[in-house]
């Protein structure tokens, strides 16, 4: 009796359980989807997800939408995009040092700003303020995922790539929180969760010294001197820092960063909330992001007819009325239009037309 020939995806499964921590997700151990699927016979679950998150709309339109400064014109300003590609290669380099699953931390990692608004968390505010102050841009990317890539039917990802996604975000909360039910279920979100950080700690701040919103010798002596000069420097010993000190406690394994690193990250963050994010210069423009938004969520509460011609045209779920409030299906427009999408949309609403 002949053995049966192992597919390319169980030879690596078998690997990945000879290689992997004991504390890391086995993409064997994935669980089923919301919607049973045969197994791909190259690909692992995660494989695959990363693979959906990749070839989605939602995806693509990152590359449109603001990070820090508005639809900037200067080729090497970061947006959403460049933020996730940073983020997963952070992300990855520790989970590899730590012999966590790359690949879930990457599927984790590349959908984990999907439902981030125009314009930035100027775009967020704005939707806090019209449609709901429970509005978080996390739970958003959830929802890109689960209802409305595809027409509505969603992208069908694994229950730990989804809970990374979910809960990736912090806020201005701490950075490494130990409350229970507040980071990931794997060791690979809650790394996702901390390269998020790293990332746009260290691409905010080069940005902001590209714009002259600040300069050089107002950067805290502390955060130089701790974490580094350069973008480089502060990059590399963040994550140094991340996988010297994280380990096996109690059975479990902690996630933890030296706490002079740690505080130097958390000066760093103010410095960048007092300096930047909050900027009068950056600030003036997210008040007239935020007017654009306002004035387009109010039109198309009015137009169902343009809203459910425009779902149609980014291959979102349409309205529902059975089953969706009609400002569910307005926000999830909203949320989804890139900057320079939302401007074009309330030039042609808004703006008359000259006639020759």
């Amino acid at each position: 009796m002949t053995n049966k020939k192992l597919s390319i995806r169980e030879t690596f499964q078998q690997r990945e359980k000879n290689f992997l921590s004991r504390h890391a997700c086995a993409s064997m151990d994935s669980g089923p989807r919301f919607r049973r699927e045969e197994s791909c016979s190259i690909r692992t679950p995660f494989q695959l997800d990363r693979d959906r998150i990749v070839y989605s709309n939602a995806f693509r339109r990152l590359k449109h939408k603001t990070q820090v400064f508005l639809s900037p014109l200067g080729d090497h300003y970061r947006t959403r995009l460049t933020h996730t590609l940073e983020v997963a290669e952070t992300a990855r380099n520790i989970a590899r040092a730590l012999y966590m699953n790359e690949d879930l931390t990457e599927a984790i990692a590349l959908g984990h700003d999907l439902g981030h608004t125009p314009f930035g968390h100027g775009g967020e505010t704005a939707l806090k303020e019209i449609h709901s102050p429970r509005f978080a841009h996390n739970e958003q990317s959830l929802r890109v995922v689960d209802r409305l890539e595809k027409r509505g039917d969603g992208l069908n990802l694994t229950r730990q790539v989804r809970d990374g996604i979910l809960k990736h975000s912090k806020g201005f909360g701490d950075i490494m929180p130990s409350t229970p039910g507040t980071t990931a279920i794997t060791v690979e979100g809650k790394i996702v969760r901390i390269a998020d950080i790293i990332a746009y700690l260290n691409h905010d701040l080069d940005d902001a010294l590209r714009s002259r919103v600040i300069s050089d010798d107002e950067i805290p002596d502390i955060c130089k001197k701790d974490l580094g000069r350069t973008h480089s420097e502060r990059a590399g010993t963040m994550m140094e820092e991340v996988i010297g000190n994280s380990g096996e406690r109690d059975g479990k394994f902690i996630l933890f960063m030296g706490d002079r690193a740690l505080s130097a990250m958390t000066i760093l963050r103010q410095f960048l909330y007092n300096n930047v994010y909050r900027a009068p210069s950056v600030h003036q423009e997210f008040v007239k992001a935020k007017k654009v938004l306002i004035e387009l969520y109010g039109y198309f509460m009015e137009n169902v007819d343009m809203l459910q011609a425009e779902l149609e045209k980014m291959e979102m779920a349409p309205w529902e009325p059975s089953r969706t409030p009609l400002k569910r299906s307005v926000c999830d427009l909203i949320a989804s239009m890139t900057d320079r999408y939302a401007l074009e949309i309330y030039t042609r609403i808004f703006f008359p037309r000259s006639r020759v």
